[in-house]
């Protein structure tokens, strides 16, 4: 009797669980190694996954759905980091999302400008699994 139960109280946990949205984040980066470590990190804290080479795609995919949480390089061709922070926000929903963008400079002014066009938290390069979830709490993502 009490297996039974504990096979019933399995399921229904695993239903739950399942039925449960995971957060979906969009990592954005001309990097591809960039956009594997990220896949990575944010994967194991149970988060889905969609990757963007630039701003463009990035733009597309979320006139498609906008995602929870967005990972953001600054510097790539066709659109940086900026535009389409910019754009993102203009976008209906485009409020919803934490940005936590990620860039080599340390510049004040730079991260300022970021943060000033909507920039939620940013990360230097490298990152870490650490890194990445210090900065997703101190966001409110997890």
């Amino acid at each position: 009797m009490q297996r039974v139960e504990l096979q019933v109280a399995a399921k229904r946990i695993a239903r739950e669980a399942w039925s449960k949205k995971m957060k979906t984040c969009l990592v954005v980066d001309d990097s591809s190694v960039i956009r594997k470590v990220a896949r990575r990190i944010l994967e194991g804290l149970e988060f889905q996954i969609v990757e963007a080479e630039n701003g463009e795609e990035a733009i597309e995919s979320c006139r498609q759905q906008i995602p929870d949480a967005i990972l953001l390089d600054w510097n790539m061709p066709k659109m940086d980091g900026y535009d389409f922070l910019r754009a993102l926000r203009r976008l209906p929903g485009g409020d919803k999302p934490k940005v936590v963008f990620c860039t080599t400079e340390n510049d004040v002014a730079h991260i300022a400008r970021a943060l000033h066009a909507g920039a939620n938290e940013y990360i230097m390069k490298p990152f870490d699994k650490d890194i990445v979830e210090a900065k997703f709490q101190e966001v409110g993502l997890i």
